[in-house]
Parts: C-alpha cells; sequence; structure tokens
C-alpha cells in the first residue's frame, strides 16, 4: 500500500502482551527500511533482562521503503508496556493507535511521530528535530534531559494536547515545547534555550535556573519565582494566539552572558 507521497505502509499490530515491560527501539523507519517482513520480525526486543526477537510480540503486514524518508509505520494494539517507540528515528513517520510507555520518542532527529493516546515519562527526551504530536497526556520530564545530563531538548517541535507532569523542558535547549493543557512544577528549569508554551494552567517554579529562551504561560501560575522581574507588556502573537503578555526576565540569580553588550536573560510571558 503506498500513500500519495509515496511512502510505504507497514503496519505492526501487537499480538503478545508483554508481561513486564518491553523496549522496542527497533520501532522506526530507520530499522525498518530496506528491510524484509521476516528480517524486521527478526529484530531484538527485550523485556527484562532477556532477549527475544520482535515477532515474538508483534506481527507486520504492508508494505516497507527501501529508505527511512519512504517508510510510514502504523502500530496497533495495547502499546502502554512498550517503551523507546520512534527512539533516535530520523525521517519517515510513525503513528501509534494507543498511548506508549517511557522514552517514546527520545532523542528524535527527524521525522513524524504521532501518539494516540497518552505517553510516560522522559517522551522527548534530548530530542533533536522533528515533530512529535501526542494527543492524549504526558507524564514527568516530557522534552527534558537524561538524569545526570545537560542536554535536554534540543530542537524541532514536541506538541502534547492534553496535560503533562513535572520538570519538562529541563535542561532545554532548543525546539519548541507546547503543552495544550495544564502543568506540573518546575517547568523549565535550567533552560538554556528554546521556548516552552502552556496554554493551560502551571502549579509552580516555572524557569527556574534559566538563563535563556522563552517560556508562555497562558493559564494561571500558582507562583512566581523570586528571580524574576517584571520587564514590560508586549503585544505577540504565540501559537496561533494574539494578545497582550506580561513580560519578565529571569532568573537573576543566574550567571548570563553578554551580547553586543546586552545582558541575555530568559524570558518568561504571562498571558493577560
Amino acid at each position: 500500500m503506498c500513500e500519495e507521497s509515496g511512502m510505504k505502509i507497514a503496519t505492526i499490530t501487537l499480538k503478545t502482551a508483554p508481561t513486564l515491560y518491553l523496549e522496542a527501539d527497533c520501532i522506526t523507519p530507520d530499522s525498518f527500511a530496506g528491510k524484509s517482513k521476516d528480517e524486521i520480525l527478526a529484530l531484538p526486543v527485550y523485556e527484562g533482562r532477556e532477549c527475544y526477537k520482535f515477532g515474538d510480540y508483534f506481527e507486520i503486514a504492508g508494505e516497507i521503503g527501501e529508505k527511512p524518508e519512504e517508510t510510514k509505520i502504523v502500530v496497533n494494539g495495547d502499546c502502554t508496556k512498550v517503551k523507546y517507540i520512534g527512539a533516535k528515528m530520523s525521517a519517515g513517520e510513525v503513528i501509534v493507535n494507543s498511548s506508549t510507555d517511557m522514552y517514546t520518542g527520545a532523542w528524535m532527529r527527524g521525522g513524524k511521530l504521532t501518539i494516540k493516546g497518552n505517553v510516560d515519562s522522559f517522551s522527548g527526551l534530548g530530542m533533536e528535530n522533528g515533530e512529535f504530536i501526542v494527543e492524549g497526556d504526558g507524564m514527568n520530564y516530557i522534552g527534558a534531559s537524561y538524569r545526570g545530563d545537560w542536554r535536554g531538548m534540543q530542537g524541532g517541535v514536541l506538541r502534547v494536547k492534553g496535560n503533562v507532569g513535572s520538570d519538562i523542558g529541563t535542561f532545554m535547549n532548543g525546539g519548541t515545547l507546547i503543552v495544550e493543557g495544564n502543568a506540573d512544577v518546575h517547568i523549565g528549569t535550567h533552560q538554556e534555550g528554546g521556548t516552552i508554551i502552556v496554554k493551560g494552567d502551571v502549579n509552580r517554579r516555572v524557569g527556574g535556573q534559566m538563563v535563556k529562551g522563552t517560556i508562555y504561560v497562558f493559564g494561571n501560575m500558582n507562583y512566581m519565582m523570586p528571580g524574576f522581574k517584571y520587564n514590560q507588556d508586549v503585544e505577540l502573537e504565540v501559537d496561533g494566539y494574539k494578545g497582550t503578555f506580561a513580560e519578565y526576565i529571569g532568573d537573576l540569580g543566574e550567571r548570563h552572558s553578554k551580547s553586543k553588550g546586552q545582558v541575555v536573560y530568559g524570558k518568561l510571558y504571562r498571558k493577560k
């Protein structure tokens, strides 16, 4: 089967649900492209410490492109215990018709990834490029850095249409992270670039230790960090919305670089 775009569509269906959690970083156009169905079914996956074949859990139908950019993967079945779907993908497209477990879209480098349900923590971890859409909710550390690492989201667009948990955008360096619902605590901690947009409410501790980048909050904020200072009101267009925002600069407790003799601050905008 081919789309008008010329992409080949491979449909994989979970036939045997894992008892523990299944690590399946092979569910990417990069891993599928140029392989036969038998070769794909022989790819390694891990449940706990044990290595199994992809075909022990999934069945496959359709066609596979010769290159990642020519390959689209549609994933059916309940993947709430399947980790690493779309991790490190560089091109092509993956659509998952359920929720997924941790590390979905981690270190993504290109292409398009759509999750029709929710994603667990650390999804979009260290994302470098591409488009990642979550139609449900996200847990904690969305678009953040790996524990102990200082490289969070680098580029691309990650959109969560529902709510998210805590610590999103930690050590973010680039790209755009959009949350259409609410977010919990610690938004953009240690942020060094990029843009975070929260269209709902946020709890508290937004932009702590932030040195560069931009955060927009459309809804209520329970507590403003003391390291932010009101600067001015500005008219902006943000993700299709035009209106007035109060601009704050910070985190003033951090060291900030200079550009053309001017100190560079992170900017936090609150919709008025």
